[in-house]
């Protein structure tokens, strides 16, 4: 067989049966032919973004896919890879490269070497015997260790290269799990049991684990609060009781409190990297750091007790030792519920006049409050967008299942949300899908609605529109704004999204919020694409504070 059937041959062997491309690549063609099905993007970036977000909801258990045209297909695809490296998403990106004997010829745009910098791993296929080493080492590293996105450039004379079927040897590779260093679990159990008030911080290593019953077990062994980062927010239930919700680069009330008031901070399935999009760790605090990635440990903080390993297998052994030095199941603490309670209760009473303002142009904290009041909870993902929809999202959207949630922000492209929903809608059919995107954002990528559209992908996306980029501050630019009008856009998205074929409409009033969404839902239910955009003030307080 030649080279690019013998790829799109592992593929098919790896269980995928789609793939995100924008053509040409040649490796469309065998895939096809293999019984995997590919779905055209308007642009590579939400291309990439759905591969993105097919794996997340997956939890890398499938693998999502783009293949790049040669040249400015892979170009083009370089800012969704650079996110999903940022956020540690394992997907596989395949560009189409030049021939073989035009490698490292100016001026062809060389992926493997300009994808090194945010990929975990770049390679070529150089000759088609070596397709099965190659793809081999390709799933290894996507299903092992610390995730991220990994490259194999393809090119575009590979159909020209044979391997015989003797030498096609491929089995897919199992996935690798590490446990932690047994003497480092004993360390770090000794120093958590002498916390006073101990927080737990849950990352997205919890939801790779599908490690949230461990992290319940733990946190309800010794009654401890859990908060979580925003790329981690659903890996426990934010309708718990001892749960304090997320902390990104907004936060709610209790994280505030508890943080600040801890003593010592476990941070499970975390990088604990200082971003503007992470909650800041207060000094004085002990910090107890679960990672599968070395390269994080001590990196922004000091870490009195690393532990390095597979967060289900590490928080097992964890929980073990605990029980293991005498610790009882403690009851459920009332006063510290209690105190949970309160402090949220104080938070919301202050936001409550936004999340249920009867204002005209609507408050956009409003949309968001009736449409999670709308949607069963239990069986919807949400995703938001970079920028002002984030904020407004994140600490007040209750995410109850592990990846009900998906949260994202080490690096903030404007229109990653629209890719996301799709691929999540492709990794989980059964469940509602909405993202949450201002109208900056829809201007980058708006036109792939076609794409849910064509590619009967029946997502609703919710766009709130105030006509401005309102996460500027004016105070920045106040000369451009006032003689230039910077900030300002428009647009009637609705009558796109109708255009392109999906069922549309356009909000003005908090009374048809919830009506609105109920449409929205049937739509989908009947396999159609939804969009709503509402017309929205400019807000722009957002629930931040300070950590010092």
């Amino acid at each position: 067989m030649d080279g690019v059937t013998a790829v799109a041959n592992v593929l098919k062997m790896e269980g995928v049966d789609w793939i995100a491309v924008m053509p040409s690549n040649p490796l469309i063609e065998a895939a096809a032919i293999a019984g995997i099905r590919p779905v055209v993007c308007r642009q590579e970036r939400t291309g990439v973004h759905m591969a993105d977000g097919f794996s997340r909801i997956t939890n890398g258990k499938k693998i999502g896919i783009f293949l790049a045209q040669n040249g400015p297909g892979a170009e083009n695809a370089f800012g969704g890879v650079a996110q999903a490296y940022a956020d540690s998403v394992p997907i596989l990106v395949l560009p189409a490269g030049v021939a073989r004997n035009r490698i490292g010829v100016e001026p062809n745009f060389h992926p493997v070497r300009a994808y090194e910098s945010i990929t975990k791993w770049a390679a070529h296929v150089n000759f088609a015997d070596r397709v099965p080493e190659l793809m081999r080492q390709a799933f290894t590293k996507l299903r092992s260790g610390k995730p991220g996105p990994v490259l194999l450039e393809i090119p575009s004379d590979l159909s020209s290269d044979q391997i015989s079927e003797e030498d096609f040897d491929y089995i897919p590779p199992v996935h690798m799990r590490v446990a932690a260093d047994p003497a480092a679990v004993t360390r770090a159990a000794r120093g958590f049991m002498s916390a006073q008030r101990p927080v737990i911080i849950a990352g997205q290593g919890v939801l790779y684990a599908e490690a949230t019953d461990e992290l319940m077990e733990l946190a309800e062994l010794l009654q401890i609060p859990v908060m979580t980062t925003l790329e981690g927010k659903s890996a426990f239930p934010e309708n718990h009781p001892l749960s304090l919700g997320v902390g990104g680069s907004s936060q709610t009330g209790p994280v505030h409190r508890f943080l600040t008031n801890a003593d010592v901070v476990f941070g499970a399935g975390v990088s604990f990297t200082k971003s503007s999009f992470t909650v800041p760790i207060p000094p004085g605090k002990t910090l107890i750091h679960l990672t599968n990635g070395d390269s994080d440990i001590n990196k922004d903080y000091r870490t009195e007790y690393p532990i390095l390993g597979d967060a289900k297998l590490a928080l097992r052994q964890f929980i073990d030792e605990l029980k293991a030095q005498g610790v009882q199941q403690r009851s459920p603490n009332q006063e510290l519920a209690d105190e949970i309670t309160a402090s949220r209760e104080a938070w919301m009473a202050e936001w409550l006049p936004r999340l249920t303002s009867n204002e005209v142009p609507l408050n956009p904290y409003r949309v968001v409050w009736d449409i999670m009041h709308t949607v069963d909870l239990d069986n919807t993902i949400v995703t938001h967008e970079s920028g002002s929809p984030r904020e407004q999202v994140s600490p007040f959207w209750e995410a109850r299942a592990p990846r009900s949630f998906i949260g994202w922000g080490k690096s903030t492209q404007l229109g990653y949300s629209l890719g996301l929903a799709m691929g999540a809608k492709m990794a989980a059919p059964e469940k509602m899908v909405i993202n949450f995107m201002g109208d900056a954002a829809f201007g980058m990528v708006g036109l792939d609605v076609e794409t849910a559209v064509r590619a009967n992908i029946p997502i609703t996306t919710v766009v709130m529109n105030n006509s401005t980029m309102a996460i500027y501050p004016d105070s920045r630019i106040p000369t451009a704004v006032e003689r230039y009008g910077l900030k300002d856009l428009s647009g009637d998205f609705y009558q796109v999204a109708v255009a392109l074929g999906a069922y549309a409409e356009q909000i003005h009033t908090p009374d048809e919020i919830k009506p609105a969404m109920q449409r929205a839902m049937q739509a989908n239910a009947d396999g159609r694409p939804a969009l709503l955009e509402f017309i929205t003030k400019e807000e722009g307080t957002f629930s931040k504070f300070r950590f010092d």
